[in-house]
């Protein structure tokens, strides 16, 4: 690894696929650890923070390794956090999953509920549609595919920027059944719905995209 890559965490609270995002994170030059150590990921170039399972336990499992703070704390210094599906929801105000509703870390207004769609869950490739100026979805084609894996979304953006000094979020959406939020650039903070360490060439460059704001 050359001296020059960029020091990213995957935080290891218990609730994500750790090791397929560490691999795909080290192939797009990224120097890469697992840990749950709060020092150590505040002191990283990027944090990712990976979800599976359902809202309210992630949330819970975040809460107790001190991931709460961290991403307060890493934001508050403009330090860069990713998410990723559920660590992607966790982010928004709330969820809201069969019929119990979990706090998120609201940084972003918002509800993360069940698509309304024929077939759930969303499972499989799809395309999104990014804006123009998109940093993350940089160098990639319109009819790029991700990989989805998730039952519950953001169905509507609530966060209204009406300050002409602050740059609104840039918001990507997908389709299934409905239109949902696929990904988020808001500052240091980036998110996507879908796993890009398993979207193959697309997901790649998309990380390296991030790394390239590091």
């Amino acid at each position: 690894m050359s001296t020059g890559a960029k020091k990213v965490v995957v935080f290891d609270y218990g609730f994500g696929n750790v090791r397929s995002a560490e691999r795909a994170l080290a192939h797009v030059g990224a120097d890469v650890e697992i840990t749950r150590d709060y020092d150590r990921a505040a002191a990283a170039d990027g944090l990712l923070v990976p979800g599976v399972g359902a809202f309210a336990a992630c949330m819970k499992g975040l809460r107790e390794a001190r991931g709460d703070w961290l991403v307060e704390r890493r934001l508050a210094g403009g330090r860069p956090v990713m998410g990723i599906c559920v660590g992607m929801q966790i982010l928004f105000g709330r969820g809201i999953e069969h019929g119990v509703e979990a706090e998120g870390l609201d940084e972003w207004p918002g509800t993360v509920e069940q698509l309304n769609a024929p077939v759930v869950p969303h499972m499989g490739w799809n395309t999104v549609k990014a804006p123009e100026d998109s940093r993350l979805f940089a160098g990639l084609d319109e009819d790029a595919r991700y990989y989805f894996v998730h039952s519950y979304a953001v169905r509507t953006w609530e966060l209204e920027v009406t300050n002409p000094k602050i740059a609104a979020p840039k918001v990507t959406w997908a389709t299934h059944g409905e239109p949902f939020v696929a990904a988020v650039e808001n500052g240091p903070l980036w998110a996507t719905q879908f796993h890009p360490e398993k979207s193959g060439d697309a997901g790649a460059q998309l990380l390296r995209n991030w790394l390239d704001t590091l």
